[in-house]
């Protein structure tokens, strides 16, 4: 089978990270500069300082973000959400894989090198550090190769020690997601013998954490996240990816003075390799390991400019673009999922904006017929159920509206906690004289603190009163 594959295509039968032999090669790529560079060093530090100030904020004394997934308690931008937003929930997952695919479908894994956590942290944190103290990346296999002395031993323990205090921060961060940050401040005031398992936990996160930035690195891209296998699927000739301009560029020649060139514009000088976390050679074409960093872009453009020839021989394109210099990006696939997109986000608009702070839902109690009282009176018993999506506590009183009763609580006082769920049974007894008929309409106001909070329409069960 392998025979029949051209040369050209080889690369794809195995990924750059692995040798021959089924080892790990180990990538040191050289220290990337340029436009594209600088703006994801922008968007990193605001996206990273977004990270650490969220669980710092709070509107109305309440955390900003709350992701409690053990105790299913969510606070999104403010906003409590529960259990009883699973709908809302489910929504906004449907969306947000809808938004993955179309802009898979047009931008490819831009996703992969601008936005996610792990290639921030990865590259605009770990590798920094490791810029800063082994050096660019001939100075960091010099000193891998070299032997072991003092300051190769000062210079690696230096630097596996500033990983993990940085994997603990991380893991401490993301337990203020789901605790809240003064509940993590009480953790930390503490001794760890007060809050073992959660801080086993913590221990056991930061060596998750250290062990995929110190040592793991590229290969969660490459062999673990889904994502890249999925992109393999999504994208077609018109999606906007990473793309040498093999039109332009090939046959690719060194540049040689004093002699006449008939090569394309690369000069094979491999900067777009050297520089790639992932360790491929963008010119063969889109790839499973390319994230989309474009680390390749400002390399080869900052070549272009000092051998005088024009930039964007990589560039963002698509592949119909390269060879037709045109590029469509709505096509009638990304159109669809744009189309879907724009639904779901209308309607999980729609239904945030008319969202109560409660819910209220007041049932006949199935199966049973009315009960006869003293005093020439019958009643029937009602199932209440109150959903309290505000943080504050919410005490409610139930009284008749259209006709003359007594309502009875049975049991204790409705006071429903907040971000609650309280659920209770009443009695409605009514008079013998006012059933006219079988059924008759009640009409059930739930007040707090003096607001009505909703009218419930329900009927009444009763045996007319015949004279």
């Amino acid at each position: 089978m392998r025979d029949l594959i051209s040369n050209e295509e080889a690369f794809r039968d195995s990924i750059a990270t692995v040798t021959k032999e089924g080892k790990r090669k180990w990538i040191s790529p050289r220290k990337p500069s340029g436009k594209f560079y600088n703006a994801r060093t922008i968007l990193s530090i605001f996206l990273i300082a977004f990270l650490f100030a969220a669980p710092l904020i709070k509107i109305n004394g309440h955390p900003f973000i709350i992701l409690n997934v053990l105790e299913r308690k969510f606070i999104i931008f403010g906003i409590p959400f529960g259990t009883h937003d699973l709908h809302l929930f489910a929504l906004s997952m449907i969306a947000f894989i809808v938004s993955i695919f179309l802009f898979t479908v047009v931008y490819g894994r831009i996703f992969c090198g601008w936005i996610c956590p792990q290639t921030i942290f990865m590259e605009m944190v770990f590798r920094k550090i490791e810029y800063l103290i082994e050096g660019d990346a001939n100075k960091q296999r010099a000193l891998n190769n070299s032997p072991w002395n003092g300051g190769k031993f000062f210079k690696k323990s230096l630097k596996q020690i500033i990983f993990f205090i940085i994997s603990f921060v991380i893991s401490n961060l993301f337990l203020s997601y789901i605790i809240g940050v003064d509940e993590l401040q009480k953790y930390i005031s503490h001794s760890p013998s007060e809050h073992f398992g959660t801080f086993i936990a913590v221990l056991i996160f930061s060596g998750v954490f250290y062990f995929v930035f110190s040592y793991f690195r590229e290969q969660a891209c490459v062999l673990v996240c889904p994502y890249g296998r999925l992109q393999g699927v999504m994208l077609d000739p018109n999606s906007i990816v990473i793309h040498y301009d093999y039109k332009r560029g090939e046959p690719r020649g060194k540049i040689k003075k004093d002699s006449v060139q008939n090569s394309g514009d690369c000069i094979d000088c491999s900067m777009c390799v050297d520089v790639c976390p992932t360790g491929i050679d963008i010119r063969n074409g889109t790839q499973l390991e390319c994230v989309n960093c474009t680390a390749c872009i400002d390399a080869c453009d900052a070549v272009m400019e000092k051998v005088k020839r024009p930039k964007g021989l990589i560039r963002y394109a698509s592949k119909n673009e390269i060879e037709s210099g045109k590029r469509s990006v709505f096509t009638p696939r990304a159109i669809g999922y744009t189309a879907v997109l724009i639904l779901l986000t209308g309607l999980i608009s729609f239904m945030l904006l008319n969202r109560s702070k409660v819910e209220l839902s007041i049932l006949r109690t199935p199966g049973l017929l009315f009960q006869e009282q003293t005093g020439n009176k019958i009643s029937n018993i009602y199932d209440l159920k109150i959903v309290n999506k505000s943080f504050d506590e919410l005490p409610a009183e139930l009284s008749l509206q259209n006709i003359k009763g007594e309502i009875k609580l049975i049991g204790n006082e409705l006071v429903v906690e907040p971000q609650g769920v309280t659920e209770a049974k009443f009695l409605v007894i009514l008079s013998k004289d006012q059933i006219k008929n079988l059924k008759t309409k009640l009409s059930i106001a739930v007040t707090s603190n003096g607001k009505v909070l909703d009218i419930i329409n329900t009927s009444f069960l009763g045996k007319a009163n015949r004279k």
